[in-house]
C-alpha cells in the first residue's frame, strides 16, 4: 500500500491548513532550511507513529527535506485529521490514517509502517517501539535510534529499560524543556479545554473542575480552568505536586470525596483507572468526564460500559451514560484524549518547539550513530537551548546576553560577600 487514508478528495482542504500551521511554525521552517541544505537524513528511512495532524504534516515535511523517506500512521484511533492524511497522500508520503479506526485497522497500519522497513522511529505513545519488540523482532538490527513524543510513551520506554529489553536508543523529546514546558503546559491547558467545549458548550464558569494528577498537563489544565471561572479540585499520589497543587490556589482531596463535589472530571496522569466505576457511582447527575492522557484507560471505560443501563450518542464525541442508581453522567470523546478526540490538538505555535525537537533529535541519533547505548537519552542543553532561540527568532523577540564579567562571576566559587 502507499497509502489509506478515509477521502483523498479532502487533500486541498488538508493541503490548506498545512500551510495556515507552517504560517505559525517559524522555528521548524528554520531547521527546514538547514536540512533541505545539509541533507542530515540521507538514507535515512522513517517510521512513524504520531497524531496525523497538520502540525505532524510540517514535521513531516520537514524530514523530507533533509532526505529521509517517511511513512507515517496515527497513534490513536480518534486524533488522525482525515484532510491533512489525503493531503500527505497527495504528496507522496506513505500515510495510513483516518479519524475512528478500528483496533484491527490501528495495528494493520503500525505494521504497514514497519512492512517499510524503518531504520529509525518517531512514536508518541510508544505503541511502534513496542510492536517492533514483541512481534517485528527483525527490525532491530538496522534500527539506528527512536524518538519519544509524550510523557506516557517515555513511561514505557523507561520501563522497557528497566526490564532490559529496550534494543535500540531512544531519545526521550518529551524531556526537552522546549517540550514539556510548553506543550505539555500550554497546549494541553488550553487543547483539553478546547476539546471539552466543543464536546459539550458546557460553561466552565462556577463549575467544580476536578484535575486528576498534578504534573506539567495537569497543571495547565487547572490553571485555564481557573481563567475560565471553575474552582478547581486537584487529586494527586505525589506528595510535592500535591503541595504545589495546594500552593497554585487550587483545593487538593482525595478522589473519593472530589467525586461526590465534582461537575467536571478530567484525567492527566498517564496512569490506569483513576477515575473507577465505583467514583462514577458516587458522581452527581450530570457530571462530565474527559481524559487528556494519550491512552483510554484513564478513565474505566469499560468498566462504564459494562455496568450502565444505557448508552447513547447525544452530541458529537460526547456519550450519556445511565447508571443504575438513575443518574446520567457524559463521556467525551470515547474517554480517548479529548483535545485530539473532540478538538484539533495544541496549537500549531507550542507545537513548533515539540517537532523542532523530534526533528534534531533524530539528526543527533542518526549523527551518533552507533554511539548511543540502548537506552532512554535526553537532548544536550545546547540543542533544547537552540530550539528555544529559533522560536524567539521567528517571534521577532531579542533577550540579553551574559557580559565578559559576568560569565566570569558565575563560573567562579571566589567572589562572594
Amino acid at each position: 500500500m502507499d497509502y489509506e487514508v478515509k477521502d483523498i478528495g479532502l487533500a486541498k482542504q488538508g493541503l490548506m491548513n498545512i500551510e495556515y500551521a507552517e504560517s505559525q511554525m517559524g522555528a521548524l521552517l528554520e531547521v527546514r532550511k538547514r536540512f533541505a541544505k545539509e541533507l542530515p537524513l540521507k538514507g535515512i528511512r522513517v517510521g512513524m507513529a504520531l497524531h496525523v495532524t497538520k502540525e505532524t504534516a510540517v514535521l513531516v515535511r520537514t524530514l523530507i527535506a533533509g532526505g529521509a523517506e517517511v511513512a507515517i500512521t496515527g497513534c490513536n484511533p480518534l486524533s488522525t485529521q482525515d484532510d491533512v492524511a489525503a493531503a500527505l497522500a497527495s504528496e507522496g508520503v506513505k500515510v495510513f490514517a483516518y479519524k475512528g479506526e478500528s483496533k484491527e485497522d490501528y495495528y494493520k497500519y503500525l505494521n504497514a509502517v514497519l512492512d517499510f522497513k524503518p531504520n529509525s522511529t518517531i512514536d508518541d505513545g510508544c505503541d511502534l517501539i513496542s510492536e517492533i519488540h514483541t512481534k517485528r523482532k527483525e527490525l532491530l538490527n538496522d534500527l539506528i535510534v527512536g524518538t519519544e513524543e509524550t510523557t506516557t510513551g517515555v513511561i514505557r520506554v523507561h520501563a522497557m529499560e528497566k526490564d532490559g529489553v529496550l534494543k535500540y536508543p531512544v531519545i526521550a523529546v518529551n524531556d526537552n524543556k522546549t517540550k514539556h514546558l510548553f506543550d505539555n503546559y500550554y497546549g494541553t491547558g488550553q487543547s483539553t479545554i478546547d476539546g471539552i467545549l466543543r464536546a459539550t458548550n458546557v460553561l466552565f464558569s462556577g463549575k467544580t473542575v476536578v484535575v486528576i494528577g498534578y504534573g506539567s498537563c495537569g497543571k495547565g489544565v487547572a490553571l485555564r480552568a481557573k481563567g475560565l471561572g471553575a474552582n478547581v479540585i486537584v487529586t494527586e499520589v505525589d506528595a510535592v505536586k500535591a503541595l504545589q497543587a495546594q500552593n497554585d490556589g487550587n483545593r487538593l482531596m482525595k478522589m473519593e470525596d472530589a467525586c461526590k463535589i465534582g461537575d467536571i472530571f478530567i484525567t492527566v496522569t498517564g496512569n490506569k483507572h483513576v477515575i473507577s466505576t465505583e467514583h462514577m457511582l458516587n458522581m452527581k447527575n450530570g457530571a462530565i468526564m474527559a481524559n487528556s492522557g494519550h491512552f483510554d484507560i484513564e478513565i474505566d471505560v469499560v468498566g462504564l460500559d459494562k455496568m450502565a443501563e444505557s448508552k447513547r450518542r447525544i452530541r458529537w464525541q460526547l456519550d450519556e451514560y445511565v447508571l443504575k442508581n438513575g443518574k446520567k453522567i457524559y463521556l467525551c470523546g470515547e474517554g480517548r484524549l479529548v483535545n485530539l478526540a473532540a478538538a484539533e490538538g495544541h496549537p500549531s505555535e507550542v507545537m513548533d518547539l515539540s517537532f523542532c525537537g523530534q526533528a534534531l533529535a533524530l539528526e543527533y541519533g542518526v549523527k551518533h550513530r552507533g554511539e548511543l547505548a540502548n537506552k532512554v537519552h535526553v537532548l544536550p542543553d545546547e540543542v533544547d537551548a537552540k530550539i528555544a532561540e529559533l522560536k524567539l527568532k521567528a517571534l521577532g523577540l531579542k533577550m540579553d546576553e551574559l557580559t565578559e564579567e559576568q560569565k566570569i562571576y558565575l563560573s567562579s566559587w571566589k567572589e562572594g560577600t
